[in-house]
């Protein structure tokens, strides 16, 4: 299924030549599970992709005229079961090169794979995706050292995992892309799911391993949102507690899952805060 934004995209590219580690095709068709009667985010529909076993990465380049040379690498979120593709994917990049920021959008393995953590799978396309876009830089117009990652929900604990877990990859080296470091240099989390573990006093989550080497981080959630605003507060005092460079934005109302898409609440402006996030950090240039 290939979905575009606005704006022409390149084609998408397969992370892996010779297929994903240890998938066997045997999961189903890759499709839209919305339906006619899937539940409309700010009066539109919302692509909800499932059976993903062919994981790609789609690059949106910044238009040369606002073009600031930096790059995020975007996974869409839906519970490690499905792909906001359009919500959380396409638009998001419509967004990032609105702001001269090259875009791309990681269409991630979902749901996830029985007997494994359900990130596992999404880790290894992350990972082999930092690398591939490191790797490409020079050919994409991007510096190598302004990469970062934005995640929305699952994709936000996906966005922090890779974050988290760089110094060596999950999955074993298929070509040069493999040997460069796959660290983010900053990381965009919006109402990321799964940060803590609720049941042990919202501890941060295992797999999340904060160091004071973690790339400096960006986080919004609303506090009526169902994830709990508990993941995103106690994930930002572990990374001032490291000595991260973070900054949160708490908003009293707005819930989960609305993308960037205008729905009358002040949360839907997290995208301006974010751009000044950006320019504050030296991310979209001087």
């Amino acid at each position: 299924m290939t979905v575009t934004a606005g704006r022409a995209a390149d084609p998408a590219i397969a992370l892996w030549p010779k297929g994903a580690p240890g998938e066997k095709g045997n999961i189903g068709e890759e499709k839209d599970t919305s339906g006619a009667n899937g539940a409309l985010v700010a009066g539109r529909s919302v692509i909800r992709l499932g059976n993903v076993s062919v994981p790609t990465m789609t690059v949106y380049r910044a238009p040369k005229a606002k073009d600031t040379g930096a790059a995020v690498v975007v996974f869409p979120g839906g519970g490690y079961s499905i792909l906001a593709l359009d919500l959380e994917g396409t638009e998001i990049c419509e967004w990032l090169n609105s702001i001269g920021v090259t875009a791309i959008l990681v269409k991630y393995r979902v749901p996830a794979r029985a007997g494994r953590p359900r990130w596992a799978a999404p880790l290894e396309d992350a990972q082999r995706a930092l690398g591939m876009v490191r790797k490409r830089a020079g050919e994409l117009g991007i510096d190598a050292t302004r990469i970062g990652v934005l995640g929305f929900s699952a994709g936000g604990h996906l966005a922090a995992v890779a974050s988290t877990n760089f110094e060596s990859r999950s999955h074993e080296a298929v070509d040069a892309a493999d040997t460069g470091s796959c660290r983010p240099d900053f990381c965009v989390l919006i109402y990321p799911a799964y940060l803590t573990v609720k049941e042990e006093g919202d501890r941060v989550a295992p797999e999340l391993k904060i160091t004071k080497d973690t790339p400096k981080t960006f986080l919004v959630q609303a506090e009526d949102d169902g994830v709990r605003v508990e993941t995103s507060l106690f994930y930002y005092a572990a990374l001032r507690k490291a000595g991260v460079p973070a900054e949160m934005h708490l908003y009293p109302v707005g819930g989960h899952g609305y993308g960037l898409r205008p729905a009358g609440k002040l949360v839907t402006t997290w995208p301006a805060r974010a751009e000044e996030w950006m320019r504050s950090q030296g991310i979209l240039g001087k």
